[in-house]
């Protein structure tokens, strides 16, 4: 990688960056609720499953299908990945967390000058991923470390709402980091070969922590 774009790649997968992610929990707070998920060994099991089950089967084969699409400046075809992606969310919150991260991410971006983004600040679906992948493809960071930095700063968000909810100390808090390292890069090296046939997850554990979630009496996050 350039050296110049690898700070633009950390901007975007830092926890700083200004798009409220730190508010949203994926449906781990009700996991927690119900005791899925009580210690480091489940939540590792939980972050990591969906890492493997879901990120790497449909959030990263699409995001490789939207950064081609910004590159080749289609953005049809990049309208067209954002609604498969939206549709596949397994919940009501679930979609709304996207269209929030989203359409923050579509702010700050068109406030930074990519006039690319602006359609997207009040679109009524838009994914994390089709924002993030816009940035990338402007940006000049290459698709696999554009990919890795996207999952991580997906995996980072989890762990950290798991250091909340459980709670967990800072060491397990690095292990479950250091542990989703190779789970990142196995995923990516999938994720950005798999065919169009074979795009799709399923997770009915996460679809069911989303729709308690949205009646659970107490809650820190807002999915």
């Amino acid at each position: 990688m350039n050296p110049a774009t690898l700070p633009r790649l950390l901007q975007l997968c830092s926890p700083t960056l200004p798009v409220g992610a730190y508010a949203y929990s994926q449906g781990l707070e009700s996991a927690v609720e119900q005791g899925w998920v009580r210690d480091e060994a489940s939540a590792g099991a939980w972050i990591l499953g969906l890492l493997d089950h879901t990120v790497r089967r449909l959030d990263l084969p699409v995001f490789a299908r939207l950064y081609g699409a910004w590159q080749a400046g289609d953005a049809d075809a990049a309208r067209r990945w954002n609604a498969r992606l939206y549709a596949a969310r397994e919940a009501a919150e679930l979609q709304r967390e996207d269209q929030q991260l989203g359409a923050a991410l579509a702010r700050l971006l068109s406030d930074l000058g990519l006039e690319e983004a602006e359609p997207w600040r009040n679109a009524p679906r838009v994914c994390f991923a089709t924002l993030f992948g816009l940035a990338a493809a402007r940006w000049a960071i290459p698709l696999p470390e554009a990919a890795t930095g996207y999952a991580w700063a997906w995996t980072e968000n989890q762990v950290i709402a798991a250091t909340r909810l459980i709670p967990l100390g800072q060491t397990a808090t690095q292990r479950l980091l250091v542990a989703a390292g190779p789970v990142i890069a196995a995923a990516v090296v999938d994720g950005l070969k798999r065919p169009d046939e074979e795009i799709g997850a399923a997770a009915p554990g996460l679809a069911l922590a989303g729709a308690l979630h949205e009646t659970q009496y107490s809650r820190l996050f807002r999915s």
